[in-house]
């Protein structure tokens, strides 16, 4: 196709010159992978149809207790306490809005700018990842904390005392027994071993070359096929459903300053729980997020567009969001922190 200046002329002249000033097959944009969030994957999410009420937990010394005695002649044994207690949620919602100018677009428009940064695409996704940082914000905040928990470990380079052990960093750190200890605790005191566990990029990185874990694994591998510790292979050794490392990043500066760009979840740490894979009745679990579809459209998280008044030629694209995480059961969560030493630096 002529791109003479006289062609060119000729075309603006009749209106279909159409200048490609953006490439059509490129865009640098840091959405984050969807698979670093960690706030849907570890707790399940409870619909709810109001923002606010009541459930039951029975209590757990009642179902444990041997209540069964001798019958005595003649008569009966006295009736066994079946104990229960009222729990709440309550949701608030959360909103974010972005704007569209409708004048400005225009130039994509004409221009035939790609898809990929269309305002109207980029802003809905920008939204989402808005929506799905601040999820693990708040979770991060309700649950990735030694407050949240009854049972806390702590890491030491020393002679581990109560409720510490080595980092794991340590040579003389061999997590897989340091984990079957945590399980049988926990299964005496909550009834239930654990399935589910979050780990902070540091201490996933530091049990990737830990020297007991890759001792354990070194006859498992191939020339072709080395043998790798990744997370399928931690949930194997330590014996629970997955392994879930908490790679999402926030951005804790505020607008106009230089980048803060940190792991939502301490890195250094680590989450155990025994947690059920969906709401269930008549099972325990160590924490739910009780989410309210707000909107009556079936989901609790929603976004959706609108004009604004016509003078202004914008629109707006609004998120909402109604949740409330909640640990439920104390006794089935671990919470381990400082897992590695204070300089622990991941090497390649």
């Amino acid at each position: 196709m002529s791109r003479t200046p006289e062609d060119v002329a000729a075309r603006i002249r009749k209106g279909t010159f159409k200048p490609h000033i953006y490439l059509t097959n490129l865009c640098l944009a840091f959405f984050q992978i969807p698979g670093h969030f960690v706030s849907r994957r570890i707790f399940p999410i409870v619909p709810v149809p109001i923002s606010s009420a009541r459930y039951y937990e029975f209590d757990r010394g009642d179902l444990a207790r041997d209540n069964v005695r001798r019958k005595p002649e003649f008569g009966h044994v006295a009736p066994a306490v079946f104990g229960k207690r009222d729990k709440s949620y309550q949701c608030e919602v959360d909103q974010v809005i972005t704007g569209i100018d409708q004048i400005s677009s225009l130039d994509f428009q004409r221009t035939n700018a790609p898809g990929v940064i269309d305002p109207r695409r980029a802003k809905v996704r920008w939204v989402a990842e808005q929506m799905a940082i601040h999820l693990d914000r708040v979770w991060a905040e309700r649950y990735f904390n030694p407050e949240s928990w009854g049972h806390v470990w702590e890491g030491t380079a020393s002679t581990p005392g109560a409720n510490e052990f080595y980092f794991f960093d340590n040579d003389n750190c061999d997590p897989v027994r340091l984990f079957n200890v945590f399980s049988i605790e926990m299964l005496r005191r909550g009834l239930r071993e654990p399935n589910k566990m979050c780990l902070g990029v540091n201490a996933y990185g530091a049990l990737q070359t830990n020297p007991t874990i890759l001792d354990r694994i070194k006859y498992q591998g191939s020339e072709a096929n080395p043998a790798d510790v990744n997370a399928n292979v931690l949930a194997q050794l330590f014996k629970v459903d997955e392994v879930v490392v908490a790679k999402s990043v926030i951005n804790r500066a505020p607008e106009g300053k230089p980048d803060d760009l940190e792991f939502i979840c301490d890195p250094n740490s680590v989450l155990l729980t025994y947690t059920t894979n969906a709401p269930a009745i008549d099972e325990p679990t160590a924490g739910y997020t009780f989410a309210w579809d707000m909107l009556g459209n079936g989901q609790h998280m929603a976004v959706q567009q609108y004009l604004g008044e016509p003078p202004t030629h914008s629109e707006f694209v609004e998120g909402l969001l109604c949740t409330d995480p909640r640990v439920t059961c104390k006794d089935l969560g671990v919470f381990m922190k400082n897992a590695v030493s204070p300089d622990y630096i991941p090497k390649p």
